[in-house]
């Protein structure tokens, strides 16, 4: 009878025995029954009481009975008694009594004595007896023979883990889809520089992998493997599927994993019970999660608690997490204590914080310190810092250096910096080449910049044939793209954009829709808003409100309306006032109107003087 070697847990799990948590009547009536069995020679009973001793923590009791039946050949007591005497201290002694029970055939002893070998430093010794065990189908020596391999380098590791696993081992699982993650990552890194097919057959690998390692992670996770519920949580968020994921999260968590309380704390948050997710971050915190004691800074800071803020901030930087320090920056900054900011951030950006660098270069910017400013600028582009690549790009530009400036707009660009794809879109304009110009004017557009968006507009109208009178009863024409683009950045509120729309909006005929844009530029300090707004008005009928207008455009600078003034208040016969706006026009200009202006002033002159 093998019932230590092959069929209990006590030593499957290992050589170390948990005792019992309290006494069940119903044990100790099984225990009664084989010590009277033991006591009358029954070697079964004596080899099941001594791992019921052994299990309880009586080494004393079980050793006894565990040598009389190993003395009769029971190979699981035999085990045990390894086991026995590894716990007391004898580990050579263990090593042989295993050695017998292995013989005989124990996947258990096998697996121990493997280790012991392990430990010993002989490897080959190791391999020898974990292989016995791991071809008997035992969980934890197809593991610990995978391990072994596995450090070796072995490709035949992965067959014994995915063994080890398929036999309900959790570690093995995790190891599994940890793994078969980073396999994925690498095969998706490769499909960046490959060629279309082939990295369409990689990414279709690496989809393939993810989903294998999710149902490693899920089935370790099932078996309380707190580590793969994090992943697990983690694969689920990403996907969307929030619930499930943060079942996930708050089971790792319960089991102590840090990370899983600060992820779940986001989670919470990121649903509007932020009084909860305080609750899993100060747990993640106080068991030394520093990405959690930043959150918690960040709540307080928001809340205008700084001295608690700065507090967590402390505990986040205490716990290594370099962005306590980059947050004590920021906070510092927020306060104007310029010279405690520039001390964290500078502190942050030794340690490699690629932000803190790129923030401490804004500092020293603003405190106008150029040259201090570029290096850290640069250091921070280099590490990867988009925001970092586009001031390096303002600093040179601001030294009329666009050949150094363009390089650091195309890389922020090309990582989804609306304002560098503008600065990009405009330089290639300017060197004509309108298709490249295009590409990065719709992507600054489409990342919400309102001078891009106008400036596509004007690419796409000078495409655009000069449309002719409309046919009779045709229908009106539907708005073009570069309408489209011109309406969003007018509702950005750009005044050219919004004036653009307007002379859009009147070509068409629709004079209440070109009077509303024409009035949001001119309340925003557009002069020619204002401009043609009084052309509107005075084509309606409206004159004297058309020359409120044109005053308020005139008087911002307006060459042609101080004409149109002119001649408004010489009709009148108001020369004076006319004579004086047409003066107002020659020094505005542009030339064409300064000559007209000159014309009229003259003939007003003489009007006077006659």
């Amino acid at each position: 009878m093998d019932v230590m070697g092959d069929k209990a847990t006590l030593l499957e799990t290992g050589r170390f025995v948990q005792p019992a948590d309290r006494e069940d009547p119903g044990a100790a009536a099984e225990e009664m029954r084989h010590r009277l069995a033991a006591e009358a020679g029954d070697v079964d009973a004596m080899s099941v009481l001594g791992s019921l001793l052994l299990r309880r923590g009586d080494l004393d009791g079980a050793e006894s009975l565990l040598r009389a039946a190993t003395a009769e050949g029971d190979r699981a007591a035999a085990n045990n008694l390894g086991v026995l005497l590894h716990q007391r201290g004898y580990a050579d002694e263990a090593a042989g009594w295993w050695r017998v029970a292995a013989v005989a055939g124990s996947a258990a002893a096998a697996h121990a004595l493997g280790r012991h070998h392990r430990e010993r430093g002989d490897e080959p010794a190791a391999e020898y007896w974990l292989r016995q065990s791991a071809e008997q189908g035992h969980a934890l020596g197809a593991y610990a023979l995978a391990d072994l391999l596995e450090h070796r380098g072995d490709v035949g590791a992965e067959r014994w883990m995915r063994a080890s696993a398929e036999r309900g081992h959790r570690e093995a699982a995790y190891r599994i889809a940890r793994a078969l993650d980073r396999r994925a990552t690498a095969e998706r890194g490769d499909t960046k520089a490959a060629a279309r097919a082939k990295a369409d057959a990689k990414a279709k690998g690496a989809r393939s992998a993810e989903a294998e390692a999710e149902q490693w992670y899920r089935q370790a996770a099932a078996r309380g493997h707190r580590r793969a519920a994090l992943h697990l949580g983690a694969i689920l968020e990403q996907r969307g599927e929030l619930k499930e994921a943060g079942r996930w999260y708050l089971n790792s968590a319960k089991d102590g994993e840090a990370r899983a309380a600060c992820a779940l704390g986001f989670l919470l948050r990121d649903a509007g019970d932020e009084e909860s997710a305080a609750v899993w971050w100060l747990k993640a915190a106080q068991d030394g999660d520093g990405n959690a004691a930043n959150a918690l800074g960040a709540l307080h800071a928001e809340r205008g608690e700084t001295q608690t803020a700065e507090r967590w901030y402390r505990a986040a930087m205490d716990a290594g997490d370099v962005n306590g320090a980059y947050n004590l920056g920021l906070l510092c900054a927020e306060q104007g204590r310029t010279a405690q900011a520039d001390q964290w951030y500078r502190r942050a950006a030794y340690a490699g914080h690629r932000e803190a660098a790129n923030a401490l270069a804004v500092l020293l910017l603003q405190g106008g310190d150029a040259a201090g400013a570029e290096p850290w600028f640069s250091k921070a582009a280099e590490a990867g810092s988009v925001d970092a690549a586009f001031n390096l790009g303002i600093l040179y530009a601001s030294r009329d250096d666009e050949g150094s400036a363009l390089p650091w707009y195309e890389r922020a660009a090309a990582a989804g910096h609306t304002e560098a794809a503008l600065q990009v879109g405009t330089a290639r304009l300017r060197d004509g080449d309108e298709q490249d110009a295009e590409r990065h004017l719709r992507c600054a557009a489409g990342g919400g910049s309102a001078e891009a968006a106008y400036r596509l507009g004007t690419v796409l109208d000078a495409r655009r044939p000069p449309a002719g009178p409309p046919a009779l009863g045709e229908p009106a024409a539907e708005k073009t793209e570069c309408e489209e683009w011109y309406e969003r950045a007018a509702e950005q509120g750009h005044r050219r954009a919004q004036v653009r729309v307007g002379m859009l909006a009147a070509g068409r005929g629709d004079v209440v829709e070109a009077a509303r844009w024409y009035r949001l530029a001119a309340d925003a300090g557009s002069r020619n808003g204002a401009f043609n707004l009084g052309l509107l008005l005075a084509r309606e009928g409206s004159e004297p409100e058309a020359a409120l207008w044109w005053t308020r455009a005139a008087d911002a600078g307006h060459g042609r309306a101080a004409l149109r003034l002119a001649l408004l208040y010489a009709r009148r016969g108001q020369l004076v006032e006319g004579q004086r706006w047409a003066s107002r026009a020659v020094e505005l200009g542009p030339a064409e109107v300064s000559e007209r202006a000159a014309r009229l002033r003259e003939a007003l002159q003489q009007e006077l003087t006659a």
